[in-house]
């Protein structure tokens, strides 16, 4: 990965001599990252039978804590996915018996989304194998440069927004 961009980076130098590309640097390292561990986790959810954002949808569920149940948009706003996303990713999930939906006791008009036995069955059996997929990604990097990392991405996509 890094012989590539720094290829890229040399052909831009010899391209435009004048035009300073090291952000590609940056932002080519950062993407190409992202899509590596994407497969990796990819790997890992679908011996679970899941996807990154079946995933996301009952691991907020359960960190929500018992009984394990929130409002579509506390959903949406808690999670990787999108609100237009989360209408469409509830059916599937509902059909797999993954999640219900429920009457919101507190808004006669609204509605819960409740994590299943089953979902919450799954989520727990996956969580483990994600997280060490996970920590193998990090492995390279010791615990205070984990930290910075993480700082440093955060300041990086508040700046993106």
């Amino acid at each position: 990965m890094a012989d590539q961009v720094d290829r890229i980076l040399e052909q831009w130098q010899k391209e435009k001599p004048g035009l300073d590309v090291s952000p590609m640097a940056v932002i080519g390292r950062l993407s190409r990252t992202a899509l590596n561990i994407e497969s990796r986790l990819a790997g890992t959810f679908e011996r679970h039978g899941l996807d990154a954002s079946t995933f996301d949808v009952l691991a907020t569920l359960l960190r929500s804590g018992a009984p394990y149940r929130i409002t579509p948009a506390e959903l949406a706003r808690e999670s990787m996915i999108s609100t237009s996303a989360v209408a469409q990713r509830l059916n599937k999930l509902e059909a797999r018996g993954l999640v219900a939906r429920e009457a919101n006791p507190n808004d006669g008009r609204g509605t819960l989304v409740a994590l299943t036995d089953t979902g919450k069955k799954l989520i727990e059996q996956a969580l483990p194998d994600h997280l060490e997929t996970e920590r193998a990604i990090l492995s390279p990097l010791s615990r205070d440069e984990q930290a910075a990392l993480a700082l440093l991405l955060g300041r990086i996509g508040a700046a993106a927004v």
